[in-house]
């Protein structure tokens, strides 16, 4: 019988992420490798990465990553882009046959923009517009699932192990100004394609270690929105949270992250008069969106990177920098992986955002 202590216990999955607040590139093969020290955190049932800057020549136009069952459901997808977008370029994603990623769909990429005249008969703005034509794809189309939908950015996932799917998708070929990866051990839900992490929309990525108890909760207010949550998996809402709120109410990340980890009531009622108005109002008015249960989250968006751990710290979750490079990960040692030198290393508070931008956006913002 096994003692205490010669068990393994990950705490379910495996989180990482990489950020150039000075804009520089970084080879998909750095976030692939860091991933290769929590192998153990996986088991084998998804892996996943996403990367912003990745496709500088098409960076005005969405970059659609999709998977198809068959060829049939890829000629009804395309044939409902053609009637939305105008499709700038398409192409089977590239990859890397392996022995380790079994039973892969058909994998294809479309640069696309909104069909002018289409869109302005919607009275949607464009990226409403596009929002609307995701779901709709992932709903109503049997067979196509669009797993990335923003601007200069993409999403790479499978089932496998994060390693192997890196090296599946040749993730080296690859280079951008911020990474984050995902390697899933799932409990109560299905291993596959689609439920793989990172979940996406627009440019919105979320990975996530971690259990959400509140999920019905969430998902029944979320989908009042015209959200539609059908990939399996409890992870896919918290993307939706972070659109609906982000986008749609305008609120900041700050404030986003005080939604999602809201304080406690104990906590808000020793705040200043002003600050407990603002954090009441927040969770208040946003109630259905708290997010409960253990997590720790990696949001990639445009220009950015937001870390967030549950309000308990429940997960652990482990932050870095050396110079303008910012590392987090669910363990120091994938950290060390990829920088075995830092200025600084720290373990994020619970409920506390830990939020990293380019330079040139900061300085926009001033």
């Amino acid at each position: 019988m096994n003692k205490e202590g010669q068990v393994r216990i990950p705490s379910g999955c495996a989180i990482s992420g990489i950020f150039a607040k000075d804009g520089r590139n970084i080879s998909g093969e750095v976030i692939s490798n860091s991933m290769t020290v929590m192998h153990d955190r996986s088991n084998g049932l998804g892996g996943g990465f996403a990367g912003y800057g990745i496709y500088p020549q098409y960076k005005e136009l969405y970059a659609f990553h999709i998977f198809y069952d068959s060829a049939r459901a890829r000629e009804e997808c395309e044939k409902y882009l053609e009637g939305k977008f105008e499709i700038a370029n398409m192409s089977k994603i590239p990859v890397r046959p392996s022995d380790a990623i079994k039973d892969a769909p058909l994998i294809w990429r479309y640069f696309v923009l909104p069909n002018h005249n289409t869109l302005a008969d919607s009275l949607l703005d464009e990226k409403e517009y596009v929002a609307r034509a995701v779901i709709e794809i992932n709903t109503k189309l049997q067979g196509s699932y669009v797993f990335s939908s923003g601007k200069n950015m993409g999403v790479f996932k499978a089932v496998g192990f994060p390693e192997d799917v890196g090296a599946f998708y040749r993730l080296e070929e690859y280079e951008g100004y911020s990474w984050t990866a995902h390697g899933r051990y799932p409990t109560n839900t299905p291993g596959w394609w689609g439920g793989a992490h990172p979940f996406a929309l627009l440019e919105y990525s979320i990975v996530h270690n971690g259990e959400i108890s509140s999920y019905d909760a969430n998902r029944r207010f979320i989908e009042m929105f015209g959200y539609k949550c059908t990939l399996l998996t409890d992870t896919e809402v918290i993307t939706y949270i972070i659109d609906y709120l982000v986008r749609k109410c305008n609120l900041t990340l700050e404030e986003t992250a005080k939604v999602i980890a809201a304080p406690f009531w104990s906590t808000i009622s020793k705040k200043s008069e002003e600050e407990k108005r603002h954090l009441t109002y927040l969770r208040t008015n946003f109630s259905s969106l708290l997010v409960t249960g253990p997590f720790s989250i990696l949001l990639g968006f445009e220009g950015g990177m937001m870390a967030l751990n549950d309000r308990l710290k429940l997960r652990s979750m482990v932050a870095a920098e050396k110079g303008k490079m910012f590392y987090v990960a669910s363990e120091e040692c994938a950290i060390r992986q990829m920088e075995p030198s830092l200025d600084k290393i720290w373990s994020p508070m619970g409920g506390q955002p830990v939020i990293v931008k380019l330079d040139n956006l900061d300085n926009k913002e001033d």
